[in-house]
């Protein structure tokens, strides 16, 4: 398996806080694995909640894969700050990558990336990306 392809953190245009819970640890003292994958999901919450782009607060998309490199040990009970960025846009899918680290020191938790579909719920399938969906996010993160 390779290890995710995350930008340096000078070219990653957005950032959002969250805290971790003490209950977060796991029984060797350490963050629980699945913890990782909901810091990453408060990141594309926050990230598609600035570009406008939740439907009645939903994602308009579905998680189809993600890739996660463990750097350090998290900790619970800490101020952690989550990079995101978009690195491709498809017909139907795109991918972006994350960062995890530490809000007081900067120590990197994770990185990752993932690959993530356009889905229509009411018909169960992946459905083609809308050009307004497509626009906001090539605008903002300068994709051409």
């Amino acid at each position: 398996m390779h290890a995710p392809q995350v930008p340096e953190s000078a070219r990653i245009r957005f950032r959002c806080k969250a805290r971790t819970r003490w209950s977060d640890e796991d029984n060797q003292n350490v963050l629980n694995n699945a913890v990782y994958m909901t810091l990453l999901e408060e990141g594309r919450h926050a990230y598609f909640e600035r570009l406008g782009l939740l439907e009645l607060n939903h994602f308009p998309f579905v998680l189809a894969q993600t890739n996660i490199r463990f750097v350090a040990p998290g900790r619970g009970g800490a101020e952690v700050e989550i990079e995101v960025v978009t690195t491709r846009l498809g017909n139907s899918s795109f991918e972006q990558s994350y960062r995890v680290r530490e809000a007081r020191g900067g120590r990197t938790w994770c990185e990752a990336e993932a690959v993530l579909v356009i889905y229509d719920a009411r018909t169960g399938r992946s459905s083609p990306m809308s050009t307004a969906f497509k626009q906001a996010v090539a605008e903002f993160e300068g994709l051409g």
